[in-house]
């Protein structure tokens, strides 16, 4: 066990330019703490975005239907629960809230000794569920009751049918007696939109009743104290954010993700997996391996490669 204040790897800290805050990245003080030391966004409406996610050597996230696979080693965990500790809040779709029922914490890094004045920093979760499917016994909701992790946040837009109306109304009603909080956001025509089915026709998500904007969705974030967020997936999630992040290539202070973090391991899952580049246009997203921004890891037996640019791949 570990007795002293936790820092935060170095290759860590250097890549998110927090190097002068290394001794104090990781202390969490409860629901209400005090703002930590986190990666900075270019444009002061939104908050900086980590897309990171596992994939296997053949592109895929997650097995048939969605179901959850062991993509990361005890290395490559342990990096992804440091990052975590960096960032205000974390965020996955509905999807992989209900196949996986995660906990979004940081249960893989070294354990501190029971009397330890310092507890790891925990983010913020935040579940995108327009329909408010969140289940009220979820290990997230279950973990804030018993102090052992922060308030979920559920972030939705209402439907616009009455009919739908009622039932949705319940679902909050009873998310927020489980102690949720449900975020509201409405979107704009000509915006992606992150949905529990996205429809991609040459790479644009088209808008639709009850989906959630994605440019809407950060500045919402935003504006409720969210300086950094970290998104996990699932696919859909994913890849709205990769098809948002090519409508903005050229214009930083517009983009929607800043950095992009892949984990690959050494496995093949074939054609009945799921990955995230499903629907994307020919003008696919890729990390530009000629930015110096760029740089390969090696984690036990997987690699670790992350890009801090997002570009097109010529037709």
């Amino acid at each position: 066990m570990v007795d002293a204040r936790p820092i935060a790897p170095e290759i860590l800290t250097n890549l998110f330019s927090l190097q002068k805050h290394k001794s104090s990245l990781s202390i969490f003080a409860g629901d209400d703490s005090v703002n930590i030391p986190t990666p900075a966004s270019p444009e002061s409406s939104r908050p900086y975005v980590t897309l990171t996610f596992a994939q296997s050597l053949d592109g895929k996230i997650a097995g048939k239907d969605g179901l959850q696979l062991a993509l990361s080693g005890k290395e490559s965990l342990v990096m992804t629960h440091w990052m975590r500790t960096m960032h205000d809040a974390i965020m996955v779709g509905i999807g992989t809230a209900l196949n996986d029922d995660p906990q979004l914490n940081t249960r893989h890094l070294p354990q501190l000794s029971a009397g330890s004045a310092y507890r790891y920093h925990l983010p913020r979760p935040v579940i995108l569920d327009s329909s408010l499917r969140f289940s009220p016994s979820s290990k997230l909701l279950k973990n804030f009751k018993e102090d052992k992790g922060r308030r979920p946040w559920v972030v939705c837009s209402p439907p616009q049918n009455e009919s739908d109306l009622v039932v949705w109304n319940e679902r909050r009603q009873a998310l927020e007696s489980a102690g949720a909080k449900i975020v509201e956001v409405h979107g704009s025509q000509g915006s992606r939109f992150v949905t529990s089915v996205v429809t991609i026709i040459t790479s644009k998500i088209f808008d639709s009743p009850g989906h959630v904007s994605i440019p809407a969705l950060l500045s919402s974030l935003r504006e409720l104290g969210i300086r950094s967020l970290m998104v996990e997936g699932g696919a859909r999630v994913i890849r709205s954010f990769l098809a948002e992040a090519q409508s903005s290539i050229g214009n930083d202070k517009s983009r929607s993700v800043d950095a992009v973090i892949v984990t690959t391991a050494p496995l093949f899952v074939g054609a009945d997996g799921v990955g995230y580049e499903s629907g994307l246009s020919s003008s696919e997203v890729s990390l530009d391996a000629s930015s110096p921004h760029v740089f390969n890891l090696i984690f036990g037996p997987e690699t670790c490669r992350k890009g801090l640019k997002v570009t097109a791949l010529p037709d």
